[in-house]
This record gives structure tokens, sequence and C-alpha cells, in this order.
């Protein structure tokens, strides 16, 4: 089972902020038990809405409006990508996450399953999506 932890843009995040070394530090620590659990497959923080942008589609159009956004709570600020055995195991992994915030304020991240391929059963698109690497575990 695949999870998306997604931490939530904060003002300091949308601002380019620069996170203090210690929480660097907290989250070097937690991916480091991640790896050694062989459970990390990815994780990142992801630049300012302000670098970049969305496509809006209607119908057949497509319209590109750029960034910056403006509900910083509507934003991501950074994930990490676990591979588990169970959704429980997933919650005590994402219970330990660190407060990703400057200064340890109130926040919340999400966490989310990734559907796999084999739920949306057998069919040649789905074939396709294998042949590619897409949606399979590990």
């Amino acid at each position: 089972m695949r999870f998306m932890i997604l931490v939530k843009a904060t003002k300091e995040s949308e601002a380019g902020v620069r996170p203090p070394e210690e929480l660097f530090a907290a989250m070097a620590d937690y991916h480091e038990q991640l790896a050694k659990a062989g459970v990390l497959l990815d994780g990142s923080g992801l630049q300012p809405s302000a670098k970049g942008w969305r496509i809006r589609y209607s119908g057949d159009k497509r319209t590109v409006v750029d960034g910056p956004f403006t509900e910083a709570k509507e934003l991501i600020a950074g994930y990490t990508m676990i591979q588990v055995k169970s959704r429980a195991e997933a919650l005590e992994w994402t219970r330990r996450f660190p407060n990703p915030t400057i200064g340890g304020k109130d926040c919340e991240i999400e966490v989310r399953q990734l559907f796999e391929l084999e739920d949306f059963g057998e069919s040649e698109t789905m074939d396709r999506f294998r042949e590619i690497g897409l949606g399979t575990q590990k």
C-alpha cells in the first residue's frame, strides 16, 4: 500500500522563507528512519506557487493560469511517499512526522492512499500503465 503525506503550505513557505536548520534536521531524521525501515519511496519540498501554474480545462480548451495562488491553506508545500503493509502502519509512521511549520505553529498534514492498478481490474489500458511503470508498487 502506498501513501502520500501532504504538507500544507503556509504564508512562510509561499513567501519562500527557508526553514531553520533544526526543522531540516528533524525532517532528515524522520526520513532516515523511513529509509532504514525500507518504506520510503520519495519526498521533497515544493517551490512556492508563484513559480508554478495551473491548467484550467473547459471541455477541450485549456487555459494557463500563472501563480501565485491566493489560498495558502489549499496549497501543498511538500510531500513524502511511503509504501507499507497496512493503513495502520501508515498511520503509525505519519503520527511521527515532525511538525513542518517554522516555530511549531498549528498546522496539519494530509495523508492519502494511492490507487494501485489492481484496484481498476484487468484491461489492456492497465497493462499499458504497467509497461511504463506507473501505478505499481516496488
